[in-house]
Formats: C-alpha cells, structure tokens, sequence
C-alpha cells in the first residue's frame, strides 16, 4: 500500500497554475467585462505573441491542435487520392485530420534514439500521390526538420509540422513551427503552453496561407454570410486566449524547470548504475535540438516495461505510455494494411517506452521518491533473478 505523503503524481496542472491565480482571475474578468467572449482583443494579441515567439509573420488562432493539423490540409487542398506522408508513432490527431478529409496516411518508421520520424526512411514512402510530409516534434524535441524540409523542397512537398507538443522548441536555433509551410500547436491543459480547455494555432512565414487556414477556419464565409470554400468552425475563444497570454509569460521559466527537471533525472538514474545495467535507456537529446521536455520518456526493455508501471502505480508514483499501441495497430486504421516490416521501431517503442512525471512545479524530493521506486523495482527484480 502506497503511502500518501509520498505520492507523486504524473503531472500537477493545479500546483503549476497557482503561482499565477490572481494573473488568469484578472485577466478572466477583463473578458467578462468586455463582453467579447469570440475574436476579442486577446485573441489578435495571443496571435501576435505566439507569432513573435515562434519568429514567424503570421499566427492564427483554432479551437484545438486536431483543428490545426486538419485545417492545415484543408487548406492544402487535400483530399481523396492523396498520401501523406507521418509517423505512426504519434498522438491521433496527427492521423485522423488525414483520413478526415479521404487522403490515405503513409507511415514512416522512427529514429530508435529520439522517437521522431526517420528522415532517411522517407524517400522510399514518396510517390506520386505523395501531397504532403507530417513531421511530429514528439515529446518536446524536434525532428531533424532541416532535412526533412530539404527533402521536400526537392520534392515540391509542402511540410506542416506537428508542434503539438513542442512550443519553444527549436532546431538549429530555429523554432518549432517556422520550418515547414504551416506549424500546429496545441494548447491542450497538458502542453507545456497549457489553457483551461482546449485551444490550437497555426503558424506560417506566408500571408497567403495564414489567410487561407483563417477562411477555412471560419466556416469558409467572407464577407460575412458568403462562403468561399466549405470551412469548418474552429475558433480559440477569448478566455483561453486571456489565460494563455498570462503562460506565455512564463512558458521561458517553465521550460528551464523542465530542462533542470530532465537533467536531474538523467544525473540520478545514472547514480543509480539503472543505465549502466542496461535496465533503462535515458532519452536521447538531439544536440542540433533545443529540448523543451513535454515528456519525459525512458525505454524499459524486456518486456518489464508494464511491471515497472504497476510497480510504481502500487506505490503512489504517476506514469503513463505514450503511445502503447502505434497509429498502424489502431483497429480504425486495420483497413491500410501498412507494411509491419517497415514499422519495426516504432512497434519496439510502443512495447518499451514509459513516461516518468515532469512538469514545472515537480519537486527535487519528488524526483527522489521516482527514481527510489524505479530502483526498488529492479533490485527486487535482480534479487529474484538471483534466488
């Protein structure tokens, strides 16, 4: 039986927002007063913002990230008899929006070290059909963006990056969401960037397409009452737009506690001889990538991955397995009959990973207590071994 003062949980969205109540309670108020709970004056400014902090020219709001991955093929024109190229290691949104609109997802293995996408699997996934490339910036780190945006341009496919999880994160210097033609973002209460429900943008470098996922966002109509296209209603509201304006404030010291939390953890396992034994594998930081660690995610190979999780569930401390089963498995995507050949670390992943709690106001005794019952685990374990 756990013992509830040593409790930790996977993340604590409550204890990161407190410090900061009487900052959303003003802002909040503002809204109700104004009375503009739709494209209110924080909604341009939040756009403004987000644009400013990701160096891009443009930035418009949604209602969530799903919305910003479909709106993004719609705007593209996507449709029956396309492929996009993704990875099925990945949250599915990234999926659905392609099947949404009639095109078929063309899944492309990962990198076994980062998770992300492996560019050099991606020539032989393109064909003529090939209308786009999905790279999804997973658990905080980019993709090697550079290359996968090269590769494209020699292909004249457009990139549309999934940022989900990856505001603030950057490749070369260069932030999530400014490489490709259109970025997505969620703001989703778990994200590093986090409202109070759900909430998405897109990014772009070009006018023309940032008006263009504007018109699809808005039912397609301008002016008002005249539809264009058929778009869908996808709208960030004002009060979200007022709450994340006060986070992104403090997304920069938010994200420095994760990073502090992160090489905490690294430093810790490793004392705890875990890695040396092969009994974890720590995440692999890309050193062309800045990390901004939405996830902190250690491989358990085999097969005690599951044991390790209840193990620490038995005695208070939080996980989670993102993603347990890949895109390719799902039961609703069994009619693609993707090639499992092609998949093989991406399957190895979903059979290994295991996500431990990190997030701003995780504490270093709370980190102590995660790593005493990841190691109780495997000294029991080598303690049976050995009996």
């Amino acid at each position: 039986m756990a013992d509830q003062n040593n409790n930790v949980p996977l993340l604590d969205i409550n204890r990161d927002n407190l410090p900061h109540r009487d900052e959303f309670v003003e802002a909040l108020a503002a809204v109700v007063d104004s009375g503009r709970f739709l494209f209110g004056p924080d909604v341009v400014e939040l756009e403004r913002e987000v644009a400013a902090y990701s160096e891009v020219d443009n930035a418009v709001g949604c209602a969530s990230g799903s919305d910003a991955l479909l709106l993004a093929l719609m705007a593209l024109n996507i449709g029956p008899g396309d492929e996009v190229i993704v990875p099925s290691f990945t949250f599915f949104a990234s999926v659905s929006c392609i099947t949404r609109l009639g095109a078929t997802p063309v899944f492309v293995d990962i990198r076994p070290d980062t998770f992300n996408i492996d560019v050099d699997k991606i020539p032989e996934a393109i064909t003529e059909k090939t209308k786009a490339i999905i790279p999804v910036h997973l658990f905080g780190q980019c993709a090697e963006i550079d290359r996968i945006c090269q590769l494209a341009c020699e292909h004249d496919l457009p990139v549309i990056e999934d940022a989900a999880q990856a505001i603030g994160a950057a490749y070369h210097s260069r932030p999530a969401g400014s490489w490709g033609l259109i970025g997505c973002f969620s703001f989703y209460p778990t994200k590093n960037l986090g409202g109070m429900g759900d909430g998405g943008m897109m990014t772009s470098c070009d006018a023309a397409t940032a008006d263009r996922l504007r018109l699809f966002a808005g039912h397609g109509m301008r002016p008002r009452y005249y539809h264009q296209v058929v778009g869908i209603n996808s709208r960030l509201d004002t009060f979200q737009a007022a709450v994340l304006r006060v986070k992104l404030k403090h997304l920069p010291a938010a994200v420095e506690a994760r990073s502090s939390i992160a090489e905490r953890y690294g430093r810790m396992l490793t004392e705890e001889n875990l890695v040396d034994q092969d009994a974890i594998t720590l995440p692999t930081h890309d050193a062309n990538a800045f990390h901004v660690w939405n996830q902190y995610a250690i491989r358990v190979a085999g097969g005690r991955r599951d044991a390790l999780r209840a193990h620490l569930a038995e005695h208070g401390v939080g996980s989670e397995i993102y993603y347990p089963v890949p895109m390719h498995q799902q039961e609703c995507f069994t009619y693609l009959q993707a090639d499992r050949t092609r998949l093989v670390e991406t399957e190895r992943a979903s059979e290994e990973v295991l996500n431990l709690p990190i997030f701003p106001s995780l504490t270093e005794s709370e980190q102590c207590r995660v790593i005493e019952v990841v190691a109780d685990y495997f000294a029991n374990a080598a303690n049976k071994v050995a009996a």
